[in-house]
């Protein structure tokens, strides 16, 4: 990411966390402009053309979505393209980034990150499903409403809207590795981080509740738990926060044992 998307991102979440009228609509509205602008070459090149003055730029955002969309949708799109981007490719990003957090503020009750967290343990323990899903032959509505058919009744209104948006406009990235940024950008939403905990059998609440506690002390800011269970493990805990790794399972010392013996 350069430097001028960077600020971008930053002007753009500025924005939405002064917005008062941000709601699932508005989300939807963002996801719905991402699509247009990332299937557009020429449109996404005029919106992140640096040379041409922002004030140009917002009145193409005005003019193309101004009768269509809300006025806070169209607020924070003028706020995106009037910012330099290192990219158009960067630009479409940062607008689906910012649907992604939009969506989290609009429901704030909802467990948006566990939800997506859940989805996509489903998508990695079904080939068919993430082939389907990922597969670039597929039309993008047909992959969305077959998400909204698995997910509807079973999570959040936020979290259909984030996952059946994303799998429309993969741009080559995997569904997991689409699901897995946007818990990241959800939490970031809620002031919180997320961590991925491995064990050989369940937590239990209390466990989780204690665990929570303990990194939320380390890493000073609030931590939000997803557990997977993973025989692998042998037993401890394996630990993961962003790139940070915590590593304290039976597996993993006797690898290390078995290492030392090797040298």
């Amino acid at each position: 990411m350069g430097s001028a998307t960077t600020q971008a991102v930053a002007a753009m979440t500025t924005a939405l966390d002064a917005a008062s009228a941000v709601d699932l609509d508005v989300a939807r509205e963002l996801f719905a402009a991402a699509r247009v602008i990332g299937g557009s070459p020429q449109l996404g090149g005029a919106l992140a053309d640096s040379s041409a003055a922002p004030a140009a730029r917002a009145k193409v955002v005005t003019d193309l979505f101004g009768s269509a969309f809300a006025t806070a949708s169209v607020a924070l799109l003028s706020t995106a393209v009037q910012h330099a981007w290192s990219s158009s490719s960067d630009l479409v990003d940062g607008i689906e980034e910012l649907a992604v957090r939009a969506a989290a503020k609009a429901a704030p009750d909802a467990d948006v990150e566990s939800e997506l967290f859940a989805f996509s343990r489903t998508v990695a323990a079904n080939p068919e499903l993430e082939l389907a899903l990922g597969s670039r032959a597929g039309d993008s509505a047909v992959k969305g409403e077959l998400v909204r058919t698995l997910l509807e009744t079973r999570v959040s209104e936020a979290t259909v809207l984030i996952a059946s948006s994303l799998v429309q406009q993969p741009r080559e990235r995997r569904v997991r590795e689409l699901l897995g940024r946007a818990i990241q950008l959800a939490a970031a939403q809620r002031k919180r981080v997320v961590a991925t905990v491995a064990s050989a059998v369940p937590l239990s609440a209390q466990q989780q509740t204690r665990l929570a506690a303990a990194l939320s002390a380390r890493y000073d800011t609030e931590v939000a738990i997803n557990t997977v269970v993973d025989p692998a493990t042998v037993g401890g805990l394996r630990v993961q926060i962003a790139d940070d790794v915590i590593d304290g399972t039976v597996a993993s010392r006797l690898s290390e044992l078995r290492q030392r013996l090797a040298g």
